[in-house]
């Protein structure tokens, strides 16, 4: 889950001329008033590392996972709460710039864009795991944090003495499965926020000076779905039937029945299915505007359907909407993106993983027949089975395919050199081979009365003619 903090009071442009102009400050001296917060930020981040005992590394390169790094100086640290790493990194960033209109003669702050130094935290925290938090050293001060509900449970699967194994950010095996589901489901948002503003005081401490605290936003939310398999060789032999046939066919309609909308013609966000094939495995991807649905397998163990969501508008629910004048009002609209949404948002992205997995459920399964015609087309072993039924082989059946036999004007000299051997054996088969044509013509009369018993294979033999062979 990734969520922003921003202070209301001066996250946008009016809001900070508003501000500057309550304390009597000129526009132009913006700048100026947002120096002090700036070295306030760095004397913080310095105070930070020193007492954990760390350094804070500065980051050269764009293609630095800092991810990567903090699971590796993790490894060798140990998991015990406390800061863990700390880098700095010039980024782009959100900011504000003087500007005076002639025509109105009023001065004011404009939106723009700019670079500063961010500092990025990683803490392994006692309730919600390994963490980081994004800090920009430049007003507004939109804080960035990132936190895994997986690292979360783990947690309180820890404290509660519930046996489980993990595997990056999948659980392999849970002691009790419905607990931990129970668990996962009593998530709180007020702890949540609780645990956010902690965050905010130690990493930014300037919020203070600006009178009201950080208002906390959702910008991107997973909700995933794990099948876990107790053999890698179960997931394996249905995965690749299941990618494939979603991805060939699924539509649209049935991408925005999955997330529980309408597909009307006033749609205008993208849509469509990706496959992906990456050194993890495969990947399938279905999009809808915002809002995604993924299937793909993690260590070949564990089956999971995810859908993300990067702007929770998208989804509509029954909610108190408040109005401009005041007046309050129970109707369906549109999510708000407060993190107090998360209840709400939780019961719709478990919806929308549920009907996919319906789906995937209806998919066949093509090993059961695949496993028949496999045992069919064995070599047949006379001494293991010496009954009738069992007279015909690989060898049988191929020979039927043959067009020299599936003729119609194949004379029986052609038929007993395949089959000869076959009925000489078998003790309720009975086939007699004509010599030439005349005494094929004088025999028809006298074998008309015993086809049933005497002329097996012949009557057989609309049921082995090619195009029947590949129904059978």
């Amino acid at each position: 889950m990734l969520v922003f903090g921003t202070l209301p009071k001066i996250c946008f442009a009016a809001g900070m001329t508003s501000f500057l102009y309550e304390r009597k400050i000129r526009i132009f001296d913006y700048p100026k008033f947002a120096e002090p917060f700036r070295n306030q930020i760095r004397e913080n981040a310095e105070k930070m590392a020193a007492e954990a005992g760390i350094q804070i590394e500065f980051i050269r390169k764009r293609n630095f996972r800092k991810e990567d790094r903090a699971k590796e100086i993790l490894a060798s640290r140990g998991e015990q709460t406390g800061l863990v790493c700390s880098f700095s990194a010039m980024e782009p960033c959100s900011t504000y710039k003087p500007w005076h209109n002639k025509q109105s003669g009023k001065t004011f702050l404009i939106s723009d864009d700019g670079k500063c130094l961010h500092y990025y935290f990683y803490f392994v925290d006692e309730d919600l795991g390994l963490c980081h938090v994004r800090v920009p050293t430049w007003l507004p001060c939109r804080l960035q944090i990132c936190f895994n509900g997986h690292n979360w449970l783990a947690g309180q699967l820890r404290r509660l003495g519930i046996d489980y194994r993990m595997a990056d950010n999948a659980f392999s095996h849970i002691a009790d499965w419905q607990r931990a589901q129970r668990i996962s489901n009593g998530w709180e948002a007020k702890r949540i926020h609780a645990r956010l503003d902690e965050f905010a005081r130690r990493c930014c401490p300037i919020y203070r000076d600006f009178a009201t605290g950080y208002h906390w936003s959702v910008d991107q939310c997973e909700y995933a779905t794990d099948i876990v398999f107790r053999k890698q060789a179960d997931l394996q032999a249905i995965y690749e039937n299941l990618a494939r046939t979603a991805i060939h066919t699924l539509k649209p309609d049935n991408i925005a029945t999955f997330l529980g909308r309408k597909l009307s013609p006033q749609f205008e966000g993208e849509m469509g299915n990706r496959f992906n094939i990456r050194i993890e495995g495969t990947r399938i991807k279905h999009t809808m505007g915002p809002v995604s649905i993924k299937l793909y397998d993690k260590f070949g163990l564990i089956l999971r359907i995810e859908t993300t969501v990067n702007d929770l508008t998208f989804f509509k629910h029954y909610r108190e909407v408040e109005h401009r004048d005041g007046s309050r009002e129970t109707k369906w609209a549109s999510m708000q993106k407060t993190i107090y949404s998360l209840p709400a948002l939780r019961e719709l992205l478990e919806a929308a993983n549920r009907r996919y997995l319906e789906f995937l459920s209806t998919i066949e399964d093509p090993r059961a027949g695949r496993n028949k015609l496999d045992k069919l087309s064995q070599p047949w072993n006379r001494k293991a089975d010496d009954t009738p039924g069992s007279i015909y082989s690989t060898r049988t059946m191929r020979t039927c395919c043959v067009p020299s036999f599936a003729a119609s004007s194949t004379s029986a000299d052609c038929r007993t050199k395949h089959f000869g051997s076959i009925c000489r054996n078998s003790a309720a088969v009975r086939y007699r081979a004509c010599s030439n044509d005349s005494e094929r013509t004088d025999s028809s009369k006298k074998s008309a009365t015993r086809t049933s018993t005497t002329s097996l294979p012949l009557a057989r033999k609309s049921l082995l003619r090619p195009s029947n062979f590949g129904n059978l």
